[in-house]
């Protein structure tokens, strides 16, 4: 074994780099988050060749004094901790003091700066530490060129510049959306990507996410004691193929926590399908005594104090959020006429979300289980309308629905026809005097849609997918009391395989807390003899033959617990009302009603959007009225 010796500054500092610049994107990281730490109100980055060639920030920050700049390209030498107490609740981006060492070891280095109050401003170089003046209005330039230049054998694993740049793009929208506060501007080549004002966070991540990402998203606010979660959070049907809108900080710094990430997970498990992932952008504030930034070189991985409490927050926090229908609240401003264009809007663009908690027992609100089997919603009575402190309606609409129900004519062919608006005494009135969000149906299109007009203009319900949602949320609610159960005149009989029938034997406990009774009724057939009152008008045998299928994957203690929620979309999507399946007027408004007392009712179980809404300014676009 060769004699211990001690290394060389500059292999020291090199090995450092090999953690903390991984490549362009990491220099750059570090001296953003180092103009931020300085009070910047400006910070400018010039690229060139995706950051390889040179990498040139610019910030009016407090700037260094000339005596601390050859302190500053040393390692463990910092400004912004002192003691132990101040490393346990660390507020700034950058504490180690090992980043502008590091990078000077890897690549040509110089910086100039004037400290606030100086007569001019200094220059040190990376390299041999010589300082000169220099001409600098305020603040300080980090100049870093020919990354690796020293070190060919690490600059062969750089990717093409376009790939480099990409990160450093990346790492600058992270910075950017943490600090709306921070007038900001990203140039490559000469030519100018980002030049973003300072503003509010909206702005910016509607600057950098784009303003579609904003108009599929919901707003976050939500505190608990010494927690706080804001931000903006997608809906379903703007989810991605994958992670790469996906931005979450601690304290205004970016972290791939998952922690954060499963509690994200989690909230969007009802309404997005498994290989879809939600577009984000978050800021989690708390003590920051409550959260340990120093375990990973790049700091962006994080260890909480309290992990459950700040996994239970988050994902209760965003559940709420998601759970509320769009239906709660429609833009009453949608209502009037746009500027003269063309085109549609989808139901993001004319709605504004409400961000108040929705009550406890909305999801349970609505009709009993007890339809006939030729109608999925009666028509003998209005359809029972949200509990107290939800949505109600006012006498007009009352009327026009007792209105509806007696001149009812007969439906033919593909629609429901037949139905004339309501009168002139009893038209739509104002959301403010308790209008249904979603209105009156005024008929049925191809057995698959339902047209209804509210006071913004026309509503579209894809009716499958709204009933589909509607009956998961009853079911979960009924499942976890004692579920009513729908005796069958003739039990449904069919024929199964040897490992459905041992599946059906096995989890008949399972079936039975979930209102089946199954039970065998010959070598290869099973007799279902009651099913959940919720599907008394399900295809029985297909239905129980998909739930067999699941159950047998997994023993039936699991299914109870990991899985329930699986069977019971399985079981809401077989008994929703098909396509071509003809409703009546009173059976849509009742259908309406029953998507403005459901949590989630924006989307069905699989993520698709419910319904959407065209403004009468989108239609009076789309004919070019006006113009």
């Amino acid at each position: 074994m060769s004699v211990i010796h001690r290394l060389s500054d500059l292999l020291v500092n090199q090995i450092a780099a090999g953690e903390v610049v991984e490549r362009p994107a990491s220099v750059l990281k570090e001296v953003l988050e180092n103009a931020v730490d300085a009070g910047a109100h400006a910070i400018e980055v010039q690229l060139e060749q995706g950051g390889v060639r040179r990498i040139r920030v610019a910030d009016d920050g407090c700037g260094i004094d000339r005596d601390d700049l050859a302190l500053a390209l040393e390692r463990h030498a910092t400004s912004k901790i002192a003691t132990l107490d101040d490393l346990e609740q660390v507020g700034t981006m950058g504490f180690r003091g090992e980043a502008l060492a590091a990078i000077a070891a890897v690549a040509r280095t110089s910086i100039t700066s004037r400290a606030t109050g100086a007569s001019h401003a200094w220059r040190i170089d990376g390299g041999d530490r010589s300082l000169a003046p220099a001409a600098l209005n305020q603040g300080t330039v980090v100049d870093v060129a020919d990354l690796y230049y020293n070190t060919p054998a690490r600059r062969k694993f750089l990717k093409t510049e376009g790939t480099e740049y990409a990160h450093c793009d990346d790492m600058f929208r992270r910075v950017a959306l943490a600090r709306p506060d921070v007038g900001m501007q990203l140039s490559h080549n000469g030519r100018v990507v980002h030049r973003l004002p300072p503003g509010t966070p909206a702005a910016r991540i509607g600057a950098l996410m784009g303003d579609d990402f904003l108009q599929h998203a919901r707003e976050v606010s939500a505190e608990g004691g010494l927690l706080r979660l804001t931000g903006f959070a997608s809906l379903p049907a703007y989810s991605r193929a994958s992670r790469d809108a996906q931005f979450f900080f601690v304290n205004g710094r970016f972290v791939r926590d998952k922690l954060l990430t499963h509690a994200v997970r989690e909230a969007y498990t009802d309404i997005l399908h498994g290989s879809r992932h939600p577009a984000y952008v978050l800021f989690l504030e708390l003590d920051p005594a409550g959260v340990d930034v120093n375990v990973h070189p790049a700091k962006i991985e994080v260890r909480f104090r309290e992990s459950r409490a700040v996994h239970q927050f988050v994902y209760h926090a965003l559940k709420r959020v998601l759970a509320e229908s769009g239906a709660g609240r429609v833009d009453t401003q949608a209502a009037a006429p746009s500027a003269p264009g063309t085109g549609f809007g989808g139901a993001a663009n004319t709605l504004r979300y409400a961000s108040a908690e929705r009550p406890a027992d909305a999801a349970s609100t609505g009709h009993s289980a007890g339809h006939d089997s030729t109608r999925p919603w009666s028509s003998s009575a209005p359809p029972a309308m949200p509990r107290q402190g939800q949505l109600a309606m006012d006498s007009a609409s009352r009327a026009y629905l007792d209105f509806a129900a007696s001149a009812r004519a007969p439906t033919t062919g593909t629609a429901s026809a037949g139905m004339p608006p309501p009168p002139a005494s009893q038209s739509l009135p104002d959301d403010s005097d308790g209008a249904p969000p979603l209105g009156f149906a005024l008929a049925q299109l191809h057995g698959v849609y339902i047209l209804a007009q509210n006071r913004a203009g026309l509503v579209l319900v894809d009716m499958h997918a709204a009933h589909e949602r509607i009956l998961y949320e009853k079911l979960k609610t009924v499942l976890d009391g004692r579920p009513s159960v729908q005796r069958l005149l003739i039990p449904a009989v069919f024929s199964v395989g040897a490992k459905d029938m041992a599946a059906a034997e096995e989890c008949s406990e399972v079936l039975a807390a979930m209102g089946f009774d199954v039970g065998a009724a010959g070598p290869q057939e099973l007799a279902v003899r009651s099913v959940p009152a919720l599907l008394a008008n399900a295809p029985v045998a297909e239905l129980m033959r998909n739930l067999l299928e699941e159950l047998r994957e997994f023993p039936a203690s699991d299914v109870v617990t990991a899985r329930r929620n699986e069977l019971l979309a399985t079981m809401a999507c077989h008994g929703a009302v098909r396509a071509n399946r003809q409703l009546s007027i009173p059976e849509m408004n009742a259908l309406l009603r029953d998507m403005e007392a459901t949590e989630r009712a924006d989307q069905c179980n699989h993520g698709r959007p419910t319904w959407t809404q065209l403004t009468m300014g989108d239609l009076d676009r789309f004919f070019m009225r006006g113009q």
